[in-house]
């Protein structure tokens, strides 16, 4: 099968376009993607490159400030608008994800905070001085002097009400030494941790525990002076991954990226003061998609109960949920909207708290049913996952768009990998949909939604949903690739309680290994219901994608007041079709649906046949056997069997 993964790697691909009658014109794009692409209708330029452009210091670990490379993995991103005698839009915060030992940085993950303005119909970052002294464009948000470092910065929360930001420490730490789960490999430092920067005359001042413990937090930063404010020890110590402020500026909707994972909420004693307040966690009452919120015990004193949420949640009976990441509001209906990833594995997941009184939420036992499985066993898997909706007003939790549709497990052909030299490679795993028969894919397929956000339009909510594959079989890409290629997408929320994937609207695609995510609107702080700008992460891209690209870089999207419209109605990024072919098997022609220029290629990966400007091809002269059609200006391919 070399010869065939070769050929469909240089199709798909595009690296061995040579190989291609130039005349046909065949394009690579969009199902090997080497950039971001946006939809024609909007404008897209980058405006911050991980490892490329510079961030500002603070002395950190007894060096001096300076000037040093941001650092890479882009992911959740923040926007703090100007306030009345502020000049520009505001401040944009940026997660890093990367952890690493860094003397300049500080060890572990991070941030960068950058001021922006309009200057025509772009954005642009501003330079700006610091009260610390640092001047320059980006700057480091400084954790190592306030907070004691932080961990893997993944989601984040950015308030509607006066956009203050917190950071979430995601990745589960376990230990101080060099595990899997430990923190040696990334932080030097594994001495104990005492609460001092954040928490003065409250209970949580002076507490001391582990190093390790110091992680896995919301952390709230100042996006004004890039420094961390306070770790959020109040909320529990979980795998943070997103949140939501209500306008009541007290209750926190927190989203939790654990396999399974529980649904919380912190509800202040005053409001904007979340120092103090009450913990809860979500449980659904049975067979009902509504439930109710138990309290917690997060008192700093005695047992440190903050480190033990996990505990008290099983012991609560939480309802579980299967990767619980981003979580946002709209102002306009008072909804919860929220991204469940879901996992392969998600039964046996979900079957390692069955001795406990926790159970999966409704819609998983809903799913369960329709499957003719138990969701707590290995036959249950959530192959795409979904966006839910919550209500605050009657706490019920509901499906608002499914993943999929269910695609067969055709599984992938090769994997594509770049060695150090940046030396392109394919490697072969023979998989099973090279046999398989042909099935048509889904020209819209939504597979692992992530970030999620909401960008308001002439007063209108739209729901931004992003993709972050867990893996690449069952239709999560398209047969015959395996490197991840994701998609984000659009809806309008006007009044539906649920859609469908078709409903959804393709804005576009980041390049070859990246992840999709961050999607934070931009707004003029005299207009809150009209977005600018649209900021989005391409994160942790293949390194042979086209520069700036091959790095993580966050792209500003404009021209939404001028298009929604248009890109509503008329669809986003053009759709992927497949070009219809019958029938098939065939014994000797093979028709198309549309007239085409198309070229034939055997199992080995020779050209055997091509027509042009026609509706046929005729095969009655081959032999028995799979052959593999490719039309002009479509990146697909056909597989046609020839049988007699």
């Amino acid at each position: 099968m070399k010869r065939l993964s070769a050929l469909l790697m240089a199709l798909t691909v595009g690296v061995a376009q040579a190989e291609l009658p130039s005349e046909l014109n065949f394009d690579s794009y969009p199902w090997y993607p080497y950039k971001v692409h946006v939809t024609s209708k909007l404008q897209m330029e980058p405006i911050f490159v991980g490892g490329v452009d510079m961030v500002q210091t603070t002395p950190t670990y007894g060096n001096p400030a300076g000037e040093v490379p941001a650092k890479q993995w882009h992911d959740f991103i923040g926007f703090t608008p100007a306030q009345t005698g502020e000049s520009g839009l505001g401040w944009v915060t940026v997660n890093h994800e990367m952890t690493e030992a860094n003397d300049n940085i500080g060890d572990g993950g991070g941030m960068t905070a950058f001021k922006i303005d309009m200057d025509g119909d772009k954005i642009v970052v501003v330079p700006q001085t610091l009260e610390d002294g640092r001047s320059g464009e980006f700057f480091n948000v400084d954790f190592v002097n306030t907070v004691g470092e932080t961990g893997m910065n993944c989601g984040g929360i950015n308030s509607q009400n006066d956009g203050r930001i917190w950071t979430a420490e995601e990745w589960e730490r376990t230990g101080n030494g060099l595990g899997y789960n430990d923190i040696g490999g990334y932080m030097r430092d594994t001495s104990d941790w005492t609460v001092e920067y954040g928490w003065q005359g409250t209970p949580y001042e002076g507490a001391s525990f582990a190093r390790y413990e110091n992680n896995n937090y919301m952390v709230e930063i100042d996006p004004r002076q890039a420094k961390a404010i306070r770790k959020q020890y109040n909320w529990g110590r979980q795998w943070f991954e997103g949140g939501t402020i209500l306008p009541d500026n007290r209750t926190v909707i927190l989203g939790v990226d654990a396999s399974p994972a529980f649904l919380s909420k912190f509800v202040a004693d005053q409001p904007g003061d979340f120092t103090s307040g009450d913990l809860f966690v979500f449980k659904q009452n049975a067979n009902s998609f509504g439930g109710e919120w138990v309290l917690m015990d997060n008192d700093a004193e005695g047992e440190d109960t903050f480190l033990n949420f996990d505990a008290q949640a099983i012991e609560a009976g939480a309802t579980l949920f299967m990767r619980l990441e981003w979580v946002t509001y709209d102002k306009n209906s008072g909804l919860v909207y929220m991204t469940e990833t879901g996992r392969d594995d998600a039964g046996n997941r979900f079957g390692r708290l069955l001795e406990s009184d926790c159970r999966p939420a409704k819609h998983h036992y809903d799913r369960a049913q329709a499957y003719g499985v138990d969701p707590t066993t290995v036959d249950y898997p959530d192959y795409y996952g979904r966006v839910l909706v919550l209500d605050p007003a009657n706490n019920t939790i509901k499906p608002f768009v499914h993943g999929g549709p269910d695609f067969p497990d055709l599984g992938p052909a090769m994997e594509a990998t770049v060695d150090n030299e940046g030396n392109l490679s394919i490697d072969d795993d023979d998989a099973d949909w090279q046999n398989a028969e042909y099935t048509p894919y889904p020209h819209k397929h939504l597979s692992n939604p992530d970030g999620l956000s909401i960008m308001y339009i002439k007063g209108q909510s739209y729901l931004l949903i992003q993709e972050d594959l867990n893996g690449v079989s069952h239709g999560r890409v398209h047969p015959g690739l395996v490197n991840k290629n994701c998609e984000f997408w659009i809806v309008q929320l006007d009044g539906r309680e649920q859609v469908e994937v078709e409903d959804l609207v393709r804005l576009g695609v980041v390049p070859v290994g990246a992840e999709v995510t961050g999607a934070r609107p931009i707004y003029d702080p005299s207009d809150m219901d009209n977005a600018v700008a649209l900021l989005i992460n391409s994160q942790h891209p293949k390194a042979f994608n086209e520069a700036p690209y091959h790095n993580s870089v966050t792209v500003a999207i404009t021209g939404w007041e001028s298009a929604i419209t248009s890109i509503m109605e008329d669809g986003g990024l053009e759709d992927r079709a497949m070009v219809k072919v019958y029938p098939n098997p065939t014994a000797d022609v093979i028709g198309f649906e549309n007239v085409a220029d198309a070229a034939l290629y055997d199992a080995d990966g020779r050209r055997i046949r091509i027509v042009r400007n026609a509706s046929e091809m005729y095969v009655g002269d081959l032999s028995n056997g799979a052959y593999f059609l490719k039309f002009d200006k479509d990146p697909n391919l056909v597989k046609v069997m020839v049988q007699r």
